[in-house]
């Protein structure tokens, strides 16, 4: 039963806002804008409405994924099948492992498991974006923190998130290499 839930929130994250959106409006976004199936990517490209949609069905798979887990087996699972929505967002077989960067479902993840622990990683996040106007200068601050923040919380979560935390900054590895060049661009919410 264990192994099933896993597997079904896996599958969960791989529900892909980003990219039936995109489809719905004629484009593959893995293809346009930046190549990520995620929220900024669909801000740039199809605008806010869009992207506050994508925003909020990725948070609610990770939701989902964790609510699942607890009500089947207490909280490893419900740690487990986190990880596993998060992972299937990331990495979804059902597009052909091209997903997200996972901040979203990661957030969706965290905040259910412990809410203090949720908020204060979005704190993290939302500060350094609005200091540097650049998502991914948030969402590589907020991952870096994420250990530290999941060590002071519950040591339970500490390996877990060390290794989401690893994941989500080996998804910014592009991201990282324009902000060392200056050339990572800044976000413009007035935009559309």
């Amino acid at each position: 039963m264990f192994a099933v839930a896993v597997i079904v929130c896996y599958f969960i994250g791989n529900i892909s806002p980003a990219i039936l959106i995109g489809k719905m409006k004629g484009i593959d976004i893995r293809k346009e804008g930046s190549g990520n199936a995620g929220t900024t990517n669909v801000l740039r490209v199809l605008g806010k409405k869009y992207a506050v949609a994508t925003l909020i069905i990725d948070i609610l798979k990770g939701v989902a994924a964790v609510a699942i887990g607890r009500y089947i087996g207490g909280q490893n699972l419900a740690m487990a099948c986190g990880m596993a929505a998060f992972i299937g967002h990331i990495w979804p077989m059902a597009f052909g492992f091209r997903g997200g960067k996972g901040i979203a479902t990661a957030f969706g993840v965290l905040v259910t498991l412990d809410p203090m622990l949720g908020f204060i990683e979005a704190a993290a996040a939302l500060i350094f974006l609005i200091v540097s106007k650049r998502v991914s200068v948030g969402s590589i601050v907020a991952a870096a923190l994420l250990p530290f923040a999941a060590w002071y919380f519950d040591h339970d979560y500490m390996i877990p998130t060390a290794v989401m935390a690893a994941i989500v900054i080996f998804k910014h590895r592009t991201n990282i290499k324009r902000l060392i060049k200056g050339q990572e661009p800044k976000i413009n919410l007035g935009k559309r």
